[in-house]
């Protein structure tokens, strides 16, 4: 079945009005609008990589302790939060599949960046 939301934790967390770190969080699919209506935002034609500020803010549906999700929100992150939500996007919209860093000396197999959880496999192209 397919999973539309996907439950999230910030590694660092974003700083609250209190001095508390709010961790824990909910990302949906992205959309078609969600990619491209962003692209006819004056702040993303200035400037491209404010691109993903918009995306996530649109696909981040909760955040502990934060009522709504905004661009503002988005751009108080940590900048391992930050990372870590890009990294979860573009795992969950299949955006591009993580490149094998190597092969194992004892078996061969092309082993997997970071991204992959362990104990799944990486599908590799054939060679042709």
């Amino acid at each position: 079945m397919l999973q539309i939301e996907h439950d999230f934790t910030l590694p660092v967390g974003l700083l609250g009005q209190d001095g508390g770190l709010h961790r824990q969080g909910t990302m949906r699919l992205a959309t078609a609008a969600d990619e491209i209506l962003p692209l006819q935002d004056p702040r993303v034609q200035r400037n491209p990589a404010y691109l993903t500020v918009i995306l996530l803010s649109r696909v981040v549906t909760a955040l502990d302790g934060v009522e709504r999700v905004t661009p503002a929100t988005i751009e108080s992150l940590f900048a391992a939060d930050l990372t870590h939500l890009q990294r979860l996007y573009d795992r969950i919209n299949d955006v591009e599949d993580p490149a094998p860093r190597g092969r194992c000396p004892s078996c061969g197999e092309e082993l997997a960046d970071d991204l992959e959880r362990l104990g799944e496999r990486v599908p590799t192209p054939s060679a042709s």
